[in-house]
């Protein structure tokens, strides 16, 4: 009797300690749930503050399809100021490569890519207007380019417009069976050197999107004989 009284005595300590709370354990509870409300009330302030911040700024579109060419005497450019429409002008390259302009006098343009062009314009002109940015736009390109090799039909072909490696070759009838689209011979004189380079045109035949290499007045294009 005495056994099982004592028994259930110890039976009743441990169920009544099971049931007692460590001593902090609210505190510590409180301060997590604390914590985690602050946590989450912080990501959102900066999920807010970022969707309400202004978009980035487009990237700026690339330059026109045409602003690679290298101008030649005899071109015709075009030449828009910002804010002095007064200044807007159309002209032809002379023989010399140059071009006369307001504020400017003789200036350079023959053997510059119409980009660069156009940058050194906007640079020089800092000085002498408020607003600097000028637009040139070439409006007619002329001259001659030789084309020999493989193509249908080899020749000389005279051009007016901006025209690039490929155009030049398709108006000479297209590479022909024997020639080879990968092995295209570009000769040029710069500076009074000769200069070749070599274009692979296949891709471009293939419908792929590539950088176009523009021709110049004098150019010679030569296709190769195709190896297979």
């Amino acid at each position: 009797m005495l056994w099982s009284k004592s028994r259930s005595m110890a039976q009743t300590r441990i169920h009544t300690w099971g049931n007692r709370k460590l001593p902090g354990t609210s505190n510590r509870r409180r301060e997590l749930r604390s914590s985690s409300l602050l946590f989450a009330l912080v990501v959102l302030a900066m999920l807010i503050l970022g969707s309400c911040q202004a978009p980035l700024p487009p990237l700026p579109n690339p330059p026109g399809p045409h602003t690679a060419v290298r101008l030649s005497p005899g071109d015709v450019i075009k030449l828009s100021f910002a804010e002095e429409s007064d200044l807007d002008q159309t002209q032809k390259i002379r023989r010399d490569g140059k071009i006369s302009l307001p504020f400017l006098g003789e200036v350079t343009a023959a053997g510059k890519r119409v980009i660069d062009f156009q940058r050194e314009l906007v640079r020089r002109y800092e000085d002498q207007l408020d607003n600097p940015e000028v637009l040139v736009t070439l409006e007619h390109a002329a001259g001659d380019v030789i084309v020999s090799g493989f193509v249908n039909k080899p020749g000389t072909i005279t051009f007016d417009r901006p025209m690039t490696v490929y155009q030049v070759i398709m108006e000479a009838g297209g590479v022909s069976d024997y020639g080879s689209a990968s092995n295209v011979h570009l000769t040029r004189i710069i500076n009074g050197v000769q200069r070749t380079e070599t274009i692979n045109l296949r891709q471009s035949i293939r419908g792929k999107p590539l950088y176009p290499e523009y021709v110049q007045d004098g150019d010679v294009i030569y296709v190769s004989r195709s190896l297979f």
